[in-house]
C-alpha cells in the first residue's frame, strides 16, 4: 500500500431520539456475530478474567490492568457515549478534552433528555449543566460527570479526578502514561487526531468517518497499519449481517447482482444554502482557534458547530458519512467493493435573489439539501461489475413494480439489491429481507437489525475494546478495515462538492477527468495542524 505524504513518518445520535429517523441510525454496538465469536474464542477476552480481578472481589479490576483512557470530544453526543464507558470496570477515563469550556449554545433532540439520562447514570438526581442551563456540553461538565460517577458508583478505587484540557495537543504532550484515546469531535478533527495519538503508540477508538477528507484517510489507515495499536470505529458494531442476502445472491435468486441502492432520511439537522454573514461575539469559555483547528480561518458562527457541522464540507462529511457507515460496512466486506472506477453526483441546488434577479448560489461551501451519488464499482472475482447508488435528504428509488402491485411503498429509509431476475429489499440495517424473484411470492424473513445503543451491548463492546488494547490484539471493526468505506464517503463529497461525474484512479488517488477536483481530496493545514507535526 502507497504511504501518504501526510504522514512523513512523524458526531450522531440515536434513533429513536431524532425526529423521523429509524433504527437505522443508532450509534450503538453489536458485537455478537460469528467474526466476535472467532476473535473471543481465539483470547481477546482472555485479559478481563485475569486472577486479581477475581481476587479484588466481584467486579473489580486491579489498577494496572485498567485502560487508562482521554476523551476527546464532550458535546452532546461525546456526552451520550461517555456514560456506558465509565460503567465498563477496566477502563479510567483521566482526562477530558473540549475547546469550548462552558454549556452554552449545544443543541439536542430533546431539551431535557440528556440532562436527564445523565443525572440518572451518576446518581445525583438535581445535576445540571449550568452555563446557559439547558443542554449540557463542554469541558467543565465532561469532568464534572467522570468526577461525580465516579466519587459515587467507584468511591472505593479512591481516585483523584480527570484532567480537563482545551488543547489536544497539550493533553498529548502532559499524560504521557495514557494507553488510548477515544475521539468525539467534529468530523474535521478525527483524522487529524487519530494520527497524533497513533504516531505516540496510543490505542483509538473514534467515530466515523476517519476522516472528511480522502487523503487525510488514508493517511489515518496508513499510520495505523505502521503503528501496530488497537483500533475500532464505532459504527461496525451496528452494522447488520448479509448472511441472508448474500445466500440468496450466490444461489442466483435475482439473477447476476447489478445494483445496490442505500437511501436515508438524513439530514435530520439544520443545514444552510448560503455561508453565515452576521458577525457573531464567540461565547465565553469557546476557544475558536482550537474548534477550527486545521481548517482556515473565518468569523465564528454557531451554525457552524454542535449539531450544524456534519453539513459544511469544512467541518463535516454529509449524510454518507453520517449514516454509510452504519449500513455498507459489511455491504462492502461482502461483496468485496474496493475502489469506483466512475462517481456521478446528481443534487438539488438554491436560488436566491440579488435584488430583483433570481440566480443560483454557486455552492462548494455546504452540502445540498437532497441528492443521490452513483459509484460504479469494477467486477472482482466471480461478481460482476456493481452500481451502489446512496440517496439522502427524503428521495428514494423509484417505488419498484412488486410493491406498487401491492399499494406498498418503499421506506423511508432502506437498502435495496437488483438483479436480472429479482430484487432484495431490506431495512437499512439489513433487517427483515424480502426476496422478490421472478412471479414467486416473496419470501419473507425476521432477522433484526442490530440492538443498537442498548447498554449492555455498548458495555460488551466497550469491555471488548479495553481488553484487546491490554493485549495488542486486533478485532473487528479496525481503522484499516475502513479503507473501501472511507474512500467511497470522501468521493461522495468529492463528487457533490464539484458537480461533475468524476472518474478516480485508486493507484494515483487522484481524478483523472477533471484535475480541478482533487484540491478536494485534502485540505490546507494552518500553521502548527500539519500531522506531520503535530
Amino acid at each position: 500500500m502507497k504511504t501518504d505524504p501526510l504522514l512523513n513518518d512523524g458526531g450522531g445520535v440515536p434513533a429513536s431520539a431524532q425526529p423521523n429517523a429509524t433504527t437505522g441510525g443508532a450509534e450503538g454496538s453489536h458485537i455478537d456475530r460469528r467474526k466476535f465469536v472467532k476473535v473471543a474464542a481465539t483470547g481477546a477476552l482472555a485479559f478481563s478474567i485475569l486472577p486479581r480481578h477475581v481476587l479484588g472481589g466481584k467486579g473489580h479490576v486491579a489498577p494496572s490492568d485498567k485502560l487508562t483512557l482521554a476523551y476527546v470530544g464532550c458535546g452532546t453526543q461525546g456526552f451520550r457515549e461517555i456514560l456506558p464507558l465509565l460503567a465498563v470496570p477496566n477502563v479510567q477515563i483521566v482526562a477530558v478534552c473540549d475547546p469550548n469550556q462552558y454549556a452554552v449554545g449545544y443543541r439536542d433532540w430533546s431539551p431535557n433528555g440528556l440532562r436527564d439520562t445523565i443525572r440518572t447514570a451518576i446518581g445525583n438526581a438535581d445535576w445540571a449543566p449550568g452555563g446557559d442551563n439547558t443542554v449540557p456540553g463542554g469541558r467543565d461538565n465532561g469532568k464534572d460527570i467522570v468526577d461525580t460517577f465516579y466519587r459515587n458508583k467507584r468511591a472505593a478505587e479512591n481516585f483523584k479526578g480527570v484532567t480537563a484540557y482545551a488543547d489536544y495537543r497539550e493533553l498529548l504532550a502532559k499524560e504521557n502514561d495514557l494507553d488510548a484515546v477515544k475521539i468525539m469531535t467534529p468530523d474535521h478533527l478525527h483524522g487529524l487526531f487519530a494520527i497524533a495519538a497513533m504516531k505516540r503508540k496510543k490505542h483509538v477508538l473514534m467515530h466515523k468517518p476517519l476522516s472528511n477528507r480522502l487523503l487525510e484517510g488514508k493517511a489515518v489507515i496508513d499510520m495505523a497499519k505502521q503503528s501496530g495499536v488497537v483500533t475500532h470505529l464505532i459504527p461496525w458494531d451496528s452494522n447488520g449481517s448479509m448472511d441472508q442476502v448474500m445466500e440468496w445472491i450466490n444461489s442466483h435468486k435475482i439473477g447476476k447482482l447489478k445494483e445496490v441502492h442505500n437511501w436515508t432520511n438524513r439530514p435530520v439537522w439544520p443545514q444552510f444554502p448560503t455561508l453565515p454573514t452576521s458577525p457573531v461575539t464567540v461565547p465565553d469559555g469557546l476557544n475558536w482557534d482550537l474548534w477550527l483547528g486545521p481548517e482556515a480561518d473565518r468569523g465564528y458562527s454557531p451554525e457552524y458547530t454542535n449539531m450544524f457541522f456534519r453539513g459544511w464540507y469544512d467541518f463535516g462529511g454529509g449524510s454518507m458519512a453520517d449514516m454509510g457507515h452504519y449500513s455498507l460496512w459489511t455491504v462492502f466486506n461482502a461483496l468485496q467493493l474496493t475502489s469506483p472506477e466512475e462517481v456521478i453526483p446528481n443534487l438539488s441546488h438554491f436560488v436566491d435573489m440579488r435584488g430583483v434577479v433570481p440566480y443560483q448560489v454557486k455552492n462548494d461551501f455546504s452540502f445540498p439539501m437532497a441528492c443521490t451519488v452513483r459509484f460504479k464499482y469494477p467486477a472482482n472475482g466471480d461478481r460482476g461489475p456493481v452500481d451502489l447508488c446512496w440517496w439522502d435528504g427524503g428521495i428514494r428509488p423509484v417505488t419498484p413494480d412488486e410493491l406498487a402491485a401491492n399499494n406498498e411503498e418503499l421506506p423511508a429509509e432502506g437498502m435495496m439489491f437488483i438483479g436480472e431476475k429479482g430484487k432484495i429489499i431490506t431495512g437499512f440495517n439489513i433487517q427483515k429481507p424480502v426476496l422478490y424473484s421472478k412471479k414467486k411470492p416473496p419470501v419473507k424473513t425476521d432477522i433484526q437489525a442490530p440492538q443498537s445503543y442498548a447498554n449492555n451491548k455498548m458495555v460488551d463492546a466497550l469491555t471488548l475494546f479495553a481488553t484487546s488494547c491490554k493485549s495488542n490484539t486486533q478485532y473487528p471493526g479496525s481503522f484499516i478495515e475502513a479503507e473501501a468505506l472511507t474512500e467511497a464517503v470522501n468521493l461522495y463529497a468529492v463528487a457533490l462538492r464539484s458537480t461533475h461525474l468524476l472518474k478516480y484512479d485508486a493507484t494515483s488517488r487522484q481524478i483523472t477527468n477533471i484535475p480541478d477536483a482533487n484540491k478536494y481530496l485534502s485540505r490546507q493545514y494552518r500553521t502548527g495542524w500539519d500531522p506531520a507535526t503535530i
